[in-house]
């Protein structure tokens, strides 16, 4: 019998992509824990020995909504993955899981295969196209969760937070499935506010997750939204959000309509003002 061929450790450095440059940084804390950054801006980190150690407070949240969901495994759509933190999160902690991760950067995607051992997660498929193309060839009621994790930069983009954009996506979505979507907004809020309007004027049951000071518009920061045809599990998700490392709160019903407070859905063609970071933010 021949050897079996031994995984070639991750390589830091700066890589081109196709939509500009990324860098691979190692963790000195963790001896596989790999950070991806793009133009200075933290993407994603991963663990490449243990997928269920999640570094950034935001994407606790999100496996605090995705543990919440009914046990067993998931159909997942994922809408900018980066270096899939969260297929792996779930293909470890729901084995059986299938995912379908959409990403348009068809360079960062080989990266991600070459160095942070994507191959390694079972069930994933990787379609290379933007989140509207690819969103709009997927079967009906076809997917138990549908993470929404795009970013240009700092900002999601416009045309994945429209109300057109989120008619797909619960056609997508089974009668008992559940949304994600992550975003990052500051002072003000008034990004944020508009795009739970538009998911509020889709789906019946909307929460929203982010820590006292970003809800507060205090500083800039990530607002995690999570929806479903069917009712979310309130308690459930408010206890995690309080009981964990970030102390977050869990807003829904009246708060989530005072939190909007009447800012209007955005629609395809909609002229949209989109956060910037402040640039000490990432520094």
């Amino acid at each position: 019998m021949g050897k079996r061929k031994t995984e070639a450790a991750p390589m830091p450095g700066r890589y081109p992509v196709d939509m500009g440059e990324v860098e691979l940084l190692r963790d000195l804390d963790r001896p596989q824990g790999w950070l991806l950054s793009t133009s200075g801006v933290p993407q994603s980190y991963v663990d490449l020995e243990d997928p269920t150690y999640l570094d950034f407070e935001y994407v606790r949240l999100m496996a605090d909504v995705i543990d919440a969901i009914e046990e067993g495994p998931l159909d997942v759509v994922h809408v900018g993955a980066g270096a899939c933190t969260l297929p792996r999160y779930v293909a470890a902690t729901r084995p059986g899981s299938r995912h379908i991760v959409i990403e348009p950067d068809a360079a960062l995607v080989q990266l991600v295969r070459d160095q942070l051992r994507l191959k390694s997660v079972p069930r994933l498929k990787v379609r290379v196209a933007d989140g509207r193309t690819a969103v709009g060839g997927l079967h009906d009621a076809s997917a138990d969760l549908f993470i929404l994790d795009a970013f240009s930069g700092a900002t999601m983009p416009v045309d994945l937070a429209t109300a057109e954009y989120m008619g797909d996506v619960a056609r997508v979505l089974k009668d008992s499935g559940a949304l994600l979507v992550n975003i990052a907004d500051g002072k003000g809020l008034a990004f944020a506010r508009r795009v739970v309007a538009t998911v509020r004027g889709t789906f019946r049951h909307v929460a929203l997750l982010a820590e006292p000071g970003i809800l507060r518009g205090r500083r800039f920061g990530n607002l995690i939204v999570t929806a479903s045809p069917a009712p979310l599990p309130l308690r459930e998700l408010s206890r995690k959000a309080a009981g964990g490392l970030t102390q977050a709160r869990c807003v829904y019903e009246e708060d989530l309509v005072k939190f909007v407070a009447g800012a209007p859905p955005i629609r395809d063609g909609d002229a949209v003002i989109t956060p910037v970071p402040p640039p000490e933010l990432f520094g």
